[in-house]
């Protein structure tokens, strides 16, 4: 179902394919599938995609790509770089990192891209169809879905950057491939500016059904659900379900932090969803003041998070509403009226009762990175010690977990300054920034993008032929 309320039902596959609703709305389950507290212990102990299969094996009920899922679980995480995963590290008393760096571009976008990848792929060579993916990326994401998605047959991908807005190894893992079915564009301007070209093309049903368009960004529900699976392993690592947990969340588009919305709906003890941000602070603002407003794009060390629309906040909302689409659709359409709209009081004090919201800025994580390497050796990068740093402000009286996103090395400046050592890089790193770099520098305009997108996409020549 659509946030919107206006779209029709797709099954799982449908919205996998479709990325977001035909309304302009966010792909939603119709109900969160409940997990018993048995279902939930025996998580223990299982291997990842063992315990991601029967976290997500709920929502693909009798849809096709449910014979696919086992299969593409292995096959997604046997690249991995740590046997665990998404292996938990302690760094004071109830305080832990959720390490999520350990796939094949150092950032947790690879837990979900790696699925989500198989599934289409899956998905499109059971109808003979092509599909062409355009995202947007403040940096990670973009690296994920290319190195998820290169070579395949079936599938073109056009991710859209900032220009000079990513830092250079983001940039060059993205532009170094070298496959013809990937297409990088730096966009003249910023994230939110990306990211309003990419719904402007799926918001246009003539481009979007002539080039078969569909999204991996975190509007595409598959990403949500692929990362509501670390939610649980670590809170069953921790002794959940018989204890509950806390989650410090270092979000931009606050997909991630919905995955763990989505953990607790499904049945997980969660007392706190701590929402750290960078400068750029629309979240926090609206859990303070009850008013959504994004404002100007501030560049930081933490630049993944450099965003100020949160597409994925749209998400809560419908959930906060009471699942209400049109109280949603009334609330985007003030929001692209004047800019901002006000939460409803009790849409106000649901959000206050689950979730905080802290806005750190350069100094603080700068001094978080120092202070945790002094006191116990550990590196970690900005968006990280942005988490870090909001956690340390909240007293829950549970085990906190703090979302480690990346990897230090792909941040070598911000580290440099901090620590005053540069990250050792890791070899698969190394190897992918020594290569040429293949990239087109595009203006902010989304028409000129379409018309790159309809120049070189396979999918044009088979739609409507």
């Amino acid at each position: 179902m659509s946030t919107r309320g206006d779209a029709p039902a797709l099954p799982f596959e449908g919205a996998l394919l479709a990325g977001l609703a035909r309304d302009g709305g966010l792909t939603m389950p119709e109900a969160w599938p409940r997990l018993a507290p048995s279902e939930i212990e025996a998580l223990a102990g299982l291997d990842y995609a063992e315990a991601a299969y029967s976290i997500m094996r709920p929502y693909l009920e009798g849809d096709p790509s449910a014979a696919d899922l086992k299969a593409v679980l292995d096959d997604a995480y046997a690249g991995f770089h740590h046997p665990a995963i998404a292996p938990l590290r302690q760094i004071a008393p109830a305080s832990w990192l959720l390490e999520l760096f350990h796939g094949p571009t150092l950032a947790f976008k690879d837990l979900a891209m790696q699925v989500v990848s198989r599934l289409m792929d899956r998905a499109l060579r059971r109808s003979g169809a092509r599909a062409t993916i355009v995202g947007a990326t403040s940096g990670d994401t973009g690296a994920a879905a290319i190195e998820a998605f290169r070579g395949l047959d079936m599938i073109d991908i056009f991710i859209l950057h900032p220009k000079g807005r990513v830092t250079e190894v983001q940039r060059r893992q993205m532009t170094s491939a070298h496959e013809p079915n990937v297409h990088n564009i730096a966009v003249e301007g910023t994230f939110d500016d990306c990211q309003g070209i990419v719904k402007a093309l799926f918001n246009d049903a003539v481009t979007r059904d002539s080039l078969s368009l569909t999204g991996v960004n975190s509007i595409n529900f598959a990403r949500i659900l692929a990362q509501i699976v670390y939610y649980f392993t670590s809170a069953v690592a921790l002794g959940s379900p018989h204890r509950a947990v806390s989650f410090a969340v270092p979000t931009g588009n606050f997909g991630d932090i919905f995955a763990g919305y989505a953990a607790r709906a499904m049945g997980l003890p969660v007392k706190r969803l701590v929402i750290a941000t960078n400068l750029n602070d629309s979240l926090s603002r609206a859990l303070s003041t009850g008013i959504y407003e994004p404002r100007g794009v501030i560049a930081t060390s933490s630049p993944s998070m450099d965003i100020q629309l949160a597409s994925n906040f749209e998400r809560l909302l419908f959930e906060l509403a009471g699942r209400d689409g049109a109280r949603v659709r009334a609330h985007m359409d003030e929001l692209r009226r004047t800019g901002a709209f006000r939460l409803e009081a009790g849409e106000l004090a649901e959000l206050r009762e689950l979730f905080a919201a802290h806005s750190i800025d350069e100094h603080q994580t700068e001094m978080t990175i120092r202070n945790l390497y002094a006191e116990t050796g550990v590196v970690i990068d900005p968006h990280t010690a942005v988490g870090l740093a909001a956690a340390r402000q909240e007293n829950v009286g549970t085990p906190m977990i703090m979302l480690s996103t990346a990897h230090p090395a792909k941040f070598p400046d911000a580290i440099e300054r901090a620590t005053g050592l540069l990250p050792q890089q890791p070899e698969r790193l190394k190897a992918r920034l020594g290569q040429e770099e293949r990239l087109t520098v595009l203006p902010n305009d989304a028409k000129t993008v379409a018309s790159f997108i309809a120049d070189h996409a396979r999918a044009r020549t088979e739609v409507g032929a």
